[in-house]
């Protein structure tokens, strides 16, 4: 992937931006007959990340200022049992695919688990089939090299974060939230102002052409707000700061004023009436739980209805929706896809099959019930069988053992499996079987491809090593010692060098020196520290394990193995003591195939 830096000084790029929109605007005046003939809805996806159900001021969370997020659920058809991960990949994956995480295999944010299985379509190509344009705007976080970028999976313009965004292992070294370096279909590019802003200013210049094109369109919009690292202006936290945590809450602030920037837009271009907006949140809350979870136990990552049940509002004013209401079904973010397909007249892929269901009569109001479902909520990095949730009409099965009566008991307290054996066996039993068809895959690992002219070299990064967390800058600053294989799938044959580092590339830094701190505008991350390493050892499958000394300005240490075809193999990486004691692994490898000898 060639690195390419753009800088643009912020008045000239706000100038570019409006010369767009305004040419944009002039060819959309020139084709009313071609927005005339556009029938079929378009469709806008917003993403949260981390935050909670409760983090909304119309679900009842006190200290939030979120109008327009407001006025969205006043508009909506509102799914209030909608369920998704309690991690952002595998909701991502979820959403993509209509499969559950461990079906898809994008079950962890990192582990060697990020990714997609090969072979499974997923919404933006299942729509870019049926005639739709596509975008996306933001955090991506399901691959961070070929063939898994979101420009290589249907979304024909993209502009993405790797890994779980700024600050996480994968993304651009030392990025930040303002003026930050994102790749716009694989070339990086600066792009000024705050990252949420941005990603609305794109979608909403995206969404312009397309209208004047009509052209009915798909975008998907997931922000990384409200991860951390909370980085926000001032603005934003200042009504806050008699609150714990200001930042958290102004970058909620920031991302509902963007909300509102986006409706109005639709709304003066005419297009709100037929475009299907639908908004939800990836996981339980995180920051905001201490103050308001609306009644529910846990949050992000647990398996209680606080980490994995999420608000999900649905707009769309000329589809024959009905009155904006609540609808209290059972229902999943797996639904989504399947309901777009029938919503939207898409062409299925041939064989598909959805661990979802369509909810397009229910929206409608032509059924008022789906069929009677189980649905299981399992993800993580080393999924086992039993740690899960299983979800049934009132009744929550957690962990195996625990039975919870929602009806009576909503936040959890009362374990009540001893008074109902049998519906913990029904749960079971249905339990049971989903896992049976799960667990085969489990430990066929999605590999990271190398050697493909599409990207080449790769970077791989030890957010990808194998049933391993190892996933944000404080892992690689402060020296992180655990260490595993990456999955690697060689996509042509040759001699491939594989250069071992601590730092990334552009960080120019030595295996052993310590890095200064990163002050970024609103925040900073800490010293990265110095190691006693003394030697780098590469192990490829049976193939090559050789071991080499590191100097002490040594940047990197490189080894040459022949590779076939088609090979899947393990590949992993130590850097040693002087005494031959492991210290950590290459938290990156830069994987490159050399042009063949003449």
């Amino acid at each position: 992937m060639k690195a390419i830096r753009l800088h643009f000084p912020r008045a000239l790029f706000a100038a570019l931006f409006i010369a767009c929109l305004t040419v944009v605007s002039a060819l959309g005046a020139d084709k009313p007959a071609a927005n005339a003939r556009q029938r079929r809805p378009n469709v806008i996806v917003v993403l949260s990340d981390d935050q909670g159900y409760g983090d909304f001021a119309c679900l009842g969370n006190p200290v939030a200022k979120t109008p327009n997020m407001d006025k969205l659920f006043s508009q909506s058809v509102r799914l209030t049992d909608f369920h998704v991960a309690p991690m952002c990949t595998p909701t991502r994956g979820e959403l993509m695919t209509g499969l559950d995480a461990l079906h898809s295999g994008a079950s962890s944010v990192c582990a060697g688990r990020s990714f997609i299985r090969r072979g499974i379509p997923i919404m933006p190509e299942i729509f870019a089939a049926s005639g739709y344009r596509t975008a996306h705007f933001g955090k991506w976080h399901l691959g961070n090299s070929y063939p898994h970028l979101p420009h290589q999976r249907g979304f024909q313009e993209s502009v993405y974060l790797l890994g779980w965004g700024i600050t996480s292992l994968p993304d651009v070294w030392q990025n930040d939230c303002f003026d930050g370096r994102f790749y716009h279909n694989g070339v990086l590019q600066e792009y000024p102002g705050y990252c949420t802003d941005v990603w609305f200013d794109l979608s909403m210049a995206w969404i312009r052409q397309q209208q004047a094109a009509g052209e009915p369109f798909f975008l998907y919009l997931p922000t990384n707000a409200v991860h951390g690292p909370h980085w926000v202006a001032e603005k934003y936290k200042q009504p806050y700061r008699d609150q714990a945590q200001p930042e958290f809450w102004g970058m909620l602030a920031n991302l509902d004023e963007n909300l509102g920037r986006l409706m109005t837009m639709l709304d003066e271009t005419g297009l709100a009436d037929n475009t299907i907006l639908i908004y939800f949140n990836d996981n339980g809350g995180t920051n905001g739980v201490k103050i308001f979870n609306a009644g529910m136990r846990g949050g992000k990552t647990t398996l209680y209805d606080g980490g994995h049940r999420a608000a999900c509002f649905i707009r769309w004013p000329a589809g024959g929706l009905g009155a904006p209401r609540d609808v209290p079904e059972l229902t999943e973010v797996q639904d989504l896809l399947p309901t777009f397909i029938d919503l939207c007249g898409l062409k299925a892929p041939a064989g598909a099959h959805f661990d979802g269901t369509s909810l397009a009569g229910l929206l409608k109001g032509t059924s008022d019930r789906l069929p009677e479902r189980m649905l299981v909520v399992q993800y993580g990095q080393t999924p086992t069988k039993g740690n899960a949730a299983v979800l049934w009409k009132r009744w929550r099965l957690v962990n195996d053992t625990e039975l919870y009566d929602l009806a009576t008991d909503p936040g959890q307290t009362k374990n009540v499996a001893a008074e109902h054996a049998d519906v913990v066996e029904r749960m079971r039993e249905h339990y049971n079987a989903w896992w049976d068809g799960v667990a085969p895959k489990l430990e066929d690992f999605s590999p990271i491809s190398i050697g493909d002219d599409a990207e080449n070299p790769v970077c791989m990064t030890a957010v990808d090593w194998m049933n391993v967390y190892c996933d944000n800058a404080y892992d690689v600053r402060n020296g992180k010692t655990v260490n595993a294989p990456w999955s690697v799938l060689v996509e042509q044959e040759g001699v491939y060098e594989i250069a071992l580092r601590r730092w990334p590339a552009e960080a120019d830094a030595a295996i052993t020196a310590a890095v200064p701190e990163f002050k970024a505008v609103d925040g900073k991350l800490p010293p990265g520290k110095a190691l006693p390493i003394a030697a780098a050892r590469l192990k490829v499958g049976e193939i090559l394990d050789e071991t080499k000394p590191v100097g002490p300005d040594d940047k990197l240490v490189s080894f040459r193995v022949r590779l076939d075809k088609g090979a899947k193999l393990p590949m992993q990486s130590w850097f040693l003591a002087a005494d031959g004691s492991p210290v950590c692994g290459a938290f990156y490898a830069y994987a490159k195939r050399l042009p063949a000898e003449k």
